[in-house]
């Protein structure tokens, strides 16, 4: 596997897409239902954990972007190959293709769960696994400028249905966020970790860096994008802490869907179906970039330049996984999984691997002097 990659020069992207790509991979799924789940561990200091999950998270990507800056033009597959040498390598390579492969499964099993539950009860998970996979399969072979494409669509065509969520504003009770910092240190921090399936996607940029042409300003439009996205969860979570009580919020299992089930149009009575259904435009970039890291992975760890059988492969795979989960205790338990594992992959190995980086980068040098 050669180390260094060097895309075609109309596959590259301007740096300042980066913010759009990382928004577009963190807003999915979890932006659903995960006030609920932090409420549970941090109480009406939440929007406190989501805060300290977001500072972390930009900490995180800045030392993400750090490791790549160490090589010209390289991914996390190449990376990997380089620090742990061939062999362990590839398997390191691998098993992150199975964590890219895992993400899919959660980010649209999920999505399917709140289809069935909310909008079309009677319609078969094959079919609407199948329907999503095939849009999903047309913008992955399509190549990286295509999801590209679609990540900046989807942060723009979303703005207008995110501002709709201050509309259960003018009916909050604001005294629901006092007193301030009565939840432990303990219970806040536990809070910021249970953000962890929320935020995930950013660790996408070990796998697009090569495509980007102003390498210097990637640093930059990252932190932009990560910002941005902390200060839209931390607006969805004090929305929510001051417009349900305690009791309402630990039974809502799907807060922000249940936010908009009060708006109310004059041509829509049931507002949450439509931004239901339209939020399929919101996870596709998650869904089009996994299976693409995925696939590329693949293409990689075997040397080859064409991923287009390999892309099929995968999506057959996970169209037969998404099959195995059918009720709500096996779908709580593969996030509960996921999390966990999500949470070493993509706070704790970027930390270890940066090291190593630098570690072989400084011996290499040393030698370099001495010879």
């Amino acid at each position: 596997m050669k180390i260094q990659v060097h895309p075609q020069p109309q596959s590259l992207l301007n740096a300042f897409m980066v913010m759009f790509i990382i928004h577009s991979v963190q807003l999915g799924v979890g932006v659903q239902g995960f006030q609920r789940i932090i409420y549970v561990d941090a109480g009406h200091d939440a929007w406190i954990s989501v805060i300290l999950s977001g500072v972390v998270t930009c900490v995180v990507g800045f030392v993400m972007v750090k490791t790549l800056n160490y090589y010209e033009s390289s991914d996390i597959y190449g990376i990997q190959e380089d620090v742990y040498g061939k062999w362990l390598g590839t398997c390191m390579n691998a098993l992150y293709v199975i964590y890219s492969m895992g993400a899919f499964l959660v980010v649209l099993r999920n999505y399917i769960e709140v289809l069935q539950a909310w909008v079309f009860p009677e319609v078969p998970t094959w079919f609407i696994s199948l329907t999503i996979l095939m849009l999903v399969l047309y913008g992955v072979l399509g190549g990286f400028r295509i999801i590209a494409g679609v990540s900046f669509f989807s942060v723009f065509l979303s703005f207008w249905l995110l501002s709709l969520l201050g509309y259960p504003v003018q009916f909050s009770h604001w005294s629901n966020l006092l007193p301030i910092l009565e939840a432990k240190a303990t219970e806040i921090l536990k809070g910021a970790y249970s953000m962890t399936f929320t935020v995930i996607g950013f660790e996408l940029i070990y796998s697009f860096y090569p495509f980007i042409k102003e390498k210097r300003n990637v640093q930059k439009y990252m932190q932009i994008g990560l910002l941005y996205t902390t200060l839209l969860y931390v607006a969805v979570m004090i929305i929510s802490l001051s417009y349900f009580s305690g009791g309402q919020l630990e039974r809502t299992i799907w807060g922000s869907l249940s936010l908009f089930k009060i708006v109310r149009l004059p041509f829509i009575e049931r507002f949450e179906y439509v931004a239901i259904t339209f939020w399929l435009l919101i996870i596709l970039p998650n869904l089009m970039l996994y299976l693409w890291s995925a696939s590329r992975g693949l293409a990689r760890i075997f040397g080859k330049k064409k991923t287009k059988g390999m892309t099929w492969g995968l999506a057959l795979i996970l169209f037969g996984s998404i099959q195995i989960f059918v009720t709500r205790q096996q779908i709580n338990q593969l996030n509960n999984y996921f999390a966990q594992i999500a949470f070493i992959v993509v706070y704790c190995y970027p930390l270890l691997l940066f090291l190593l980086v630098w570690i072989k980068r400084k011996i290499f040098r040393k030698e370099e002097v001495k010879s």
